[in-house]
């Protein structure tokens, strides 16, 4: 036992701490780029080989993509059941069929880009912002902190977020140029062969090599300035004929931001061994020690604290588990007595010093999760002590020794109380054996309390005899049963009223059953409630066809009702993209110019109900046109919006209209927020069309066209000057006040081959049109997803119930080809608990396998089964009266519920069958048997309800609790009643005459038998 303590201590200080468990993100990204693509020529010549050759692979459940002119990105999403060790290997399949076809792609089309580690958490973000510096040197101090921080032990990936490349412009004047008869590309040449890195040979001089070096590369843009072109046997500077500037990329890469002020970001990442909390605290000391060397005007702001935020939740867990094993020792105290009840003290910490032992070993750190399940096994793990302890208190009152009683409990209770304990493991068998990703998520609830359950068993069997030998009185009293108690009266007289009445006790019990069923179609389904942490997101969607400029613009109006709101103690915002994955359920948004998000920190939880309710008026009131959600973080599997229809059909125009017929029927229901589309409304292109006869006959080809189009408009990479650590790019593009023209297209002069130059409209003409600036697709079908957002505290499975007939009419007047799919929480819900289905045959029978390896009887069997479902009357009846969802966990809780009932009821059947053994008629040996298990199993049920209780008003875990509270409530009860009526009702047994009423001979006070 020592040594058990020792190795529990030191096992406990070295296990991990985290917030959630870790799952498997499995999701891969692929992005592939065809400049001067449109939409169409990208889906049907890149994004439709790439989709067609992945959908081959077995292990894949769907992708996902959205195509924009020119590039496409490919979300490649594995079936929810793939085991975790195996999705690198499935990664690494799906990279080498992309690369296969990578022949078969049209001419122009660049090298994929593939995105394997999408799930990596960089849970602590620093912030850098500049005060009198410019975007370089700040960045130039992030570098350097960036490298300084990839000492600090278990550190893993570092990012920089929001970080702007400089650019050096070359603003041209097409005007001029024209003028002067000068042809671009010949300037574009002269450039780049000037700055380009060609080896130019090494001299054997003897004993020495000495390298040769050419001048001429380009340092700065000074450089540039000096550079003079020879056309025409005449020479002139280049900025005779474009303006040279310094600046950033434009537009702009996605932008970071903290409190509306321009930033820098570090985003950090742990290794997956390490150890959060010593990680963080060897972080903020290299932090502190860096600030010291920061010149004044650099900010830092630390925007995600994961470390604390760990720190806090593992505290607020660990506190509610002291809180229950106080709970649970109370409860032992007040039932046994001191001395007996300091045996079931001893043996709760030492159970638990062997869990933590066996949580190193499996690699399960202290979490959310395992901490609930340690809550949650406290009130079962009690329960085998508890029987050693009536047994050897029943031994010693009977006149046996200490090391006689100890004894008899142990072989007369060991292999009945290995049988409950297994059946009790084998109810959590569907949450070991969960393939999804929800039940990944949930696997170490499995696996702590199976161990703590098992453990409990052998401190029952063999150390609480011994801890009883050393604190129990040698001798004890002998009770006179003879003078039952008025407890014990009063259960033996409703007892003996329910048997003799057992079909009004059977079909009140069926009836209060059937009552429970019709009760849960009032009872809301749920997938995983809202995270209990500070943050909001904001994500804000503009029409798709919008500039980062406008979202950028449109966020800094929303963000300037933040900083007066009192409830809000900081916020950062992504700018063309969503945030960085500071979390692991993140429902992480790609870069996309039209996107921004907000992270939103409130002062608390209270404090972020209210901030949520005054965003969400400012979003209706003041951004009407643009989608704004606001809401909190998930738990488990992220979803998006809760309510989501994805509607698939080949012919795009008639999917469009569609959706919006689908989302008109969708705002008829009170309880959604207006739907959304994720792509809908198309965007402006202005189309030129080529004479092409004409185009031959001045030399000039489409191509042509095109790249001095792209050269103007958004300009073009012509050469770059190596600076430090930087490539800079040389971009030639048209002056400002002829790029933002689109008359300045119309009156735009063509070189031709011959050095001529003619205008554009000699053999083109312009005019606008309309095209889906982005295509989503799933299963290689364009697919619009219609999402709306509750409006109230209605659960979304409610309102898609509610919605359902209206859903399945539309879907039937589909066209060909066109379909209608359910998609949001109830879906991810449906993914969860469809394992769950599958693994429940396994679970009962195992169960049933070990039920009858201790009864040894079809028909016990059956009595022993009946009872489980009564759980379900106090599950509905504690789920409405707190008003508490169905959820994910809840039905964990509900199945691992059947063990605990059918162990109570196994105990029960087996008593009776001990009493017969001594040879009394069935009648006396059910009441007896009864009487007998009464307190036992009302101590256990006290102990696992009470246990519980800590756990009770948190997020997550609150829907299991009260479920878990009420089934083994109204079971105990009930199996007390409804199965000694059943036991005599099953087996004819006929009740005595009135007046033969059976002897109480157990009183409260003890159990006069062994109970398995």
């Amino acid at each position: 036992m020592i040594v058990s303590a020792i190795a529990g201590f030191m096992a406990y200080k070295s296990l991990g701490r985290e917030e959630d468990p870790p799952f498997t993100i499995k999701t891969m990204v692929i992005v592939q780029n065809w400049p001067g693509a449109t939409v169409d020529e990208m889906l049907n010549q890149v994004t439709e080989r790439i989709e067609k050759e992945i959908k081959q692979i077995d292990s894949i459940d769907y992708t996902k993509s959205y195509t924009t002119p020119g590039q496409t990105t490919i979300m490649v999403n594995l079936k929810d059941t793939t085991k975790p060790k195996d999705v690198p290997w499935q990664f690494y399949q799906i990279r080498k069929h992309i690369q296969d076809i990578q022949n078969t792609m049209p001419s122009g089309v660049k090298p994929p880009g593939f995105d394997d580690e999408f799930g990596d958490v960089y849970g602590n973000i620093y912030a850098f912002t500049a005060d009198g510096l410019s975007q370089r040197q700040l960045r130039d101090y992030v570098e350097q902190v960036r490298s300084e921080i990839l000492t600090v032990p278990s550190i893993g990936k570092v990012t920089v977020i929001g970080a702007q490349d400089e650019v050096v412009f070359l603003d041209f004047s097409t005007r001029k140029l024209a003028g002067l008869g000068l042809n671009t590309q010949s300037l574009i040449e002269t450039l780049q062969n000037q700055n380009a890195v060609t080896p130019s040979g090494v001299v054997q001089s003897g004993p020495e090599r000495i390298s040769l070096r050419v001048s001429g590369g380009f340092k700065s843009e000074q450089a540039l300035e000096g550079l003079n072109f020879r056309v025409n046997d005449r020479f002139f500077p280049l900025s005779d004929v474009a303006t040279i500037t310094r600046g950033y990329k434009d537009p702009p890469d996605p932008l970071f931001r903290v409190d509306g002020k321009p930033a820098i970001g570090l985003g950090i990442a742990m290794i997956a061994s390490g150890n959060v909390l010593q990680f963080g605290e060897d972080l903020k000391a290299k932090m502190r020690e860096i600030e010291g060397t920061l010149p004044i005007g650099v900010g830092i702001h630390l925007v995600s604290d994961q470390p604390r935020i760990v720190e806090e939740a593992v505290g607020g867990f660990t506190e509610a588990l002291l809180e229950a094993v106080l709970i649970v020792l109370v409860v032992s105290f007040i039932s046994l007595g001191i001395r007996a009840g300091l045996v079931v003290s001893f043996s709760i910490p030492l159970v638990l010093a062997v869990t933590f032992v066996v949580m190193h070993y499996f690699g399960i750190s202290l979490q959310r999760i395992s901490l609930g399940a340690l809550i949650i096994a406290l009130g079962l793990l009690v329960d085998d002590a508890m029987i050693t302890v009536e047994m050897m208190v029943t031994r010693l009152e009977a006149g046996d020794t200490l090391t006689k009683a100890a004894t008899f409990a142990f072989t007369s209770t060991a292999i009945p109380m290995l049988t409950g304990t297994l059946v009790t493991v084998a109810g959590f068998i569907p949450i070991g054996f969960n393939g999804s990703s929800a039940g990944e998520y949930t696997y170490s609830l499995f696996v702590v309390i199976a161990a703590s359950l098992l453990i409990s068993w052998v401190v029952a069997v063999l150390f609480a005899p011994l801890i009883g030998v050393k604190l129990l009185p040698k001798t004890m009293k002998h009770h006179d049963h003879s003078k039952p108690s008025l407890v014990a009266r009063v259960f033996a007289a409703m007892l003996i009223g329910a048997m003799r009445l057992r079909w009004v006790t059977i079909l009140g019990c069926l009836a209060l059953l059937a009552a429970a069923i019709v009760g849960m179609t009032h009872v809301q389904q749920q997938f995983f409630p809202a995270a209990d942490r500070p943050e909001l997101l904001v994500d804000m969607t503009l029409p798709q066809n919008s500039s980062i400029f406008e979202t950028k613009a449109q966020m800094d109006r929303f963000e300037a009702n933040l900083a007066s709101d009192p409830d809000i103690s900081s916020w950062s915002s992504y700018v063309g993209e969503g945030a960085i994955r500071f979390y692991l359920p993140l429902d992480q948004q790609l870069a996309n110019p039209f996107f921004g998000q907000m992270v939103v920190v409130a002062k608390s939880i209270e404090a972020r109900g209210r901030v949520l309710t005054r965003l969400q008026k400012i979003a209706a009131d003041d951004f009407v046109g643009t989608d704004v959600f606001i809401h909190p973080l998930d738990l488990g599997p992220p979803v998006g919006r809760p309510v989501q229809y994805r509607l698939s059909g080949p012919d795009i125009p008639l999917l469009r209209a569609k959706a919006l017929d689908l989302a008109k029927l969708m705002s008829g229901n009170p309880h959604l927020e207006s739907p959304t589309f994720d792509w809908n409304e198309p965007g402006k292109v202005i189309r030129l069309d080529i004479a092409q006869d004409k185009a031959r006959q001045l030399g000039i080809t489409s191509s042509d066209v095109a790249t001095v189009l792209n050269g103007i408009v958004g300009g073009s990479s012509i050469t770059q000057i190596r600076d430090s650590i930087y490539l800079i790019d040389v971009v030639g593009r048209a002056q400002a006040s002829e790029r933002n023209r689109i008359e300045t297209l119309q009156s735009l002069q063509i070189s031709t081959s011959t050095g001529k130059v003619v205008p554009i409209l000699s053999f083109a003409t312009f005019h606008y049109d309309l095209e889906p600036p982005i295509v989503w697709r799933r299963d290689r079908l364009p697919t619009i997803t219609v999402r709306a957002a509750m409006h109230d505290v209605t659960q979304p499975a409610t309102a898609v119930q509610q919605l359902e007939p209206a859903i399945n009419e539309f879907a039937a007047k589909l066209p060909n080809g066109f379909k209608l799919v359910t998609g949001g929480a109830v879906e991810e819900s449906a993914k969860g608990q469809g394992p769950i289905v599958a693994v429940a045959p396994i679970m009962l029978l195992t169960m049933a396998f070990f039920i009858m390896v201790q009864l040894q009887s079809f028909q016990k069997l059956f009595l022993v089964v009946s009872v489980a479902p009564l759980g379900l009357i106090g599950v509905v009846a504690a789920l409405l009266l707190s008003g508490k969802p169905m959820g994910f966990v809840a039905i964990l809780g509900i199945l691992a519920l059947i063990g605990i009932i059918i162990r109570n009821s196994i105990i029960l059947i087996a008593q009776i069958d001990e009493v017969l053994a001594e040879g009394k008629d069935q009648w006396t040996a059910v009441v007896e048997a009864t009487q007998h298990r009464m307190r036992p199993i009302l101590l256990t049920a006290a102990a696992a309800s009470f246990g519980m209780a800590p756990i009770a008003p948190q997020v997550f875990w609150g829907p299991m609790a009260y479920a878990m509270i009420g089934g083994i409530v109204a079971a105990t009860f009930l199996t007390l009643f409804f199965l000694p009526a059943l036991y005599v009702t099953w087996f004819r047994v006929k009740a005595p005459p009135r007046g033969a009423r059976p002897r109480v001979d157990a009183p409260l006070a003890a159990a006069a038998h062994p109970a398995p």
